[in-house]
């Protein structure tokens, strides 16, 4: 049996960087790495466990024998562990046992693994990415609209249950998924496609959001290379991948990062700083500078290995406050007394400028629920750093105001408002997430008051609004048919209710408005500037209407969108619009290809010159019920 032999590929600058938080690309050094040291081909291992007093590498190569190959610990205080043993390569499964400063013995998975076991088992794998990428013009294009205005609408999903075979008994495989997922993307109209966490993690119904393989998709749906295929077919189909990334917080399994070498290494030791009540797991240490490695190194990873083109960054708001969720008591204020994680936030700023230092042409997205300020601004003006921010007030209000009925809804009007006095002070994401859709809130349909008619006709007009809403938009997967049940893991998706027309209808709704966003620049050049909205008239409470204004970069690309709450038709209505000429009805969710009346669209208006609802002009219109409609003006010629 081969002997571990003394070999490395840290140098000291990699070391230097290593120990003052700026060595970004670890992933590089640390782990596993097949290589040929003096012509013999092997696989080097690095670990850091400062506190480890014996550090080995043991697996199936030699019977899981805790002696035979110990590392050697390097001479410059670091806490690296390494050494090369010759004669393994990948697929060879290992971990690190690692003695711990009280003399236990514990057995850890490597955090650097690029392959694990399919849980429950818990090896890490040796394994070396091979994979000829073919998303070349994806990738250019990329670059080329680094920085300008463009639509995002996100079809968020978990991988696994997404669509099931055999009777709901398994998972569709990352190759299964490329085949299926990617042409009903393009047809539904998305421009990127958002994955819970993809990250290995051993409690499936973690939904991926309790991660013990950070530098690993999870191996039940496939090998790495088969989940770089799917983002590869989504690329070459003109379909962004964004991924969930969860630097806030990781799972106490014993395999994991938890005490990892037997002391609180990647958190804190104190609970009421290292411990999460929301998860029961342990919260990072940020202030620590191979921690802040470890994750930064990890989100370029992803950006880099895998042609990620976006990185949601879960649960932003438990990482910038010391108090979240914690009574009195049970947490540690800042240097200055306050309940602000300094350490935190220095982190975030540091992660967004180095993401968008080596990948202008990626995005990253905040899931932030409090009305901290600048998440979306950049961090010279003392913002996060980050591309886009979930609209969480967005969504809260608007879900409440739409589970009402239409009659109670003129006395909560505001609640349909209020999203406008706010809306440009960040780059505002609005989600319909997964969130929504769990823990008995039931599907977005069962928050639709009224008989079938007006429940589908909520739905419709609820997606409608989302989507004329200035900023980007994010629906989680069974919204765009109308779903009906509660989202469950251990199920896929309820597929059946497309062959019934109501469903087929909401979902061709979904896919005119995907089209429709991605072809107007009305509604995205602008979609972050308080000068691409104008209210027509926001003051109906009584009649539970609403009209607004988009606009594009040019000062006669202009749309007037107007939203209908209640079931009444109103004709005829008069509506205030911007410009002379001639307008044109280009959306109404109640024409009959929607699951609609069919009875109230419009034809074309001839504007008429006098001032109404603070418009020069005005047009005469059919107000469909519990429905949506936008008119934009006819280009002369058509």
């Amino acid at each position: 049996m081969s002997e571990v032999q003394v070999h490395s590929l840290l140098t000291e600058f990699d070391i230097h960087l290593f120990r003052s938080g700026k060595h970004f690309r670890l992933y590089e050094k640390l782990g596993s790495h097949s290589i040929e040291v003096d012509g013999q081909w092997g696989t080097y291992f690095a670990v850091w466990a400062p506190n480890g007093q014996h550090v080995s590498v043991i697996g199936d190569f030699n019977g899981w024998n805790q002696e035979s190959h110990p590392l050697n610990v390097r001479w410059d205080g670091s806490g690296i562990w390494e050494g090369f043993i010759p004669n393994i390569g990948k697929g060879t499964l290992y971990k690190y046992c690692i003695q711990t400063p009280q003399g236990d013995r514990i057995e850890k998975g490597d955090p650097f693994a690029r392959f694990w076991e399919i849980p429950p088992r818990t090896a890490s794998i040796v394994w070396d990415l091979s994979y000829e990428w073919q998303d070349r013009d994806w990738m250019e294009e990329r670059k080329q609209k680094s920085g300008k205005p463009q639509p995002y609408s996100v079809y968020e999903m978990h991988l696994g249950s997404w669509r099931k075979l055999d009777n709901n008994s398994r998972s569709l495989s990352y190759r299964e998924m490329a085949r299926d997922l990617v042409d009903y993307i393009v047809d539904a109209g998305f421009t990127h496609v958002e994955f819970l966490p993809p990250m290995e993690h051993p409690f499936f119904p973690s939904w991926g959001y309790q991660v013990t393989g950070y530098f690993a998709p999870t191996s039940r749906f496939g090998q790495p290379e088969d989940f770089m295929f799917l983002v590869d077919a989504l690329h070459q189909a003109g379909i962004g991948v964004l991924v969930d990334w969860v630097p806030s917080h990781f799972p106490n399994d014993a395999h994991g990062l938890a005490q990892f070498d037997g002391t609180h290494l990647f958190e804190h030791a104190d609970p009421r700083q290292g411990f999460h009540p929301d998860w029961k797991s342990a919260v990072f240490n940020y202030g620590r500078n191979e921690v802040r490695n470890f994750l930064i190194s990890n989100a370029l990873f992803w950006l880099d290995q895998y042609h990620i083109d976006g990185l949601r960054v879960d649960a932003v708001a438990s990482m910038l406050y010391l108090d979240y969720s914690r009574e009195e008591g049970e947490w540690i204020p800042n240097k200055y007394g306050g309940r602000e994680n300094l350490e935190a936030v220095d982190f975030l700023r540091e992660f967004n400028e180095t993401v968008y230092r080596e990948y202008p042409d990626a995005i990253t997205i905040a899931e932030e629920s409090t009305a901290w300020g600048g998440v979306s601004h950049p961090t010279y003006t003392g913002g996060l750093g980050f591309g886009q921010k979930w609209m969480m007030g967005w969504m809260h209000d608007t879900l409440n105001y739409f589970k009402r009925e239409p009659i109670h809804r003129k006395y909560h009007h505001g609640e349909i408002t209020f999203s406008l006095i706010y809306a440009f002070t960040e780059n505002f994401m609005l989600p319909l997430s997964h969130d929504e859709v769990v823990h008995g809130k039931g599907a977005l349909i069962d928050r639709m008051p009224g008989d079938e008619w007006q429940r589908l006709a909520n739905l419709r007009l609820l997606f409608g609004y989302m989507f004329m809403h200035p900023g980007t938009k994010l629906l989680f997967m069974g919204g765009e048919f109308g779903q009906t049940t509660e989202w469950d893991i251990e199920r896929g998706l309820d597929w059946w209710l497309l062959d019934h027309p109501p469903h087929q209808g909401i979902r061709e709704w979904v896919k005119t408005l995907n089209h429709f966003y991605r072809n107007t620049p009305a509604l995205y050049e602008r979609q972050f500037q308080g000068d691409g909205f104008a209210w027509v008239d926001h003051g109906d409470a009584t009649s539970s209407l609403l009209s607004f204004i988009r606009r594009g970069d040019h000062p006669e690309d202009q749309l007037v969108v107007l939203c209908n709450f209640t079931p009444v038709n109103r004709y005829p209505y008069r509506l205030g619009v911007p410009l002379p000429g001639t307008w044109e009805e280009c959306l109404n969710s109640d024409l009959e290809g929607f699951g609609g009346s069919g009875q109230h669209g419009n034809a074309t208006h001839e504007a008429i010159k006098e001032d109404w609802s603070g418009q020069p002009y005005w047009i005469e219109i059919s107000v469909p019920p519990l429905g949506l409609s936008v008119f934009r003006r006819k280009a002369s010629g058509e």
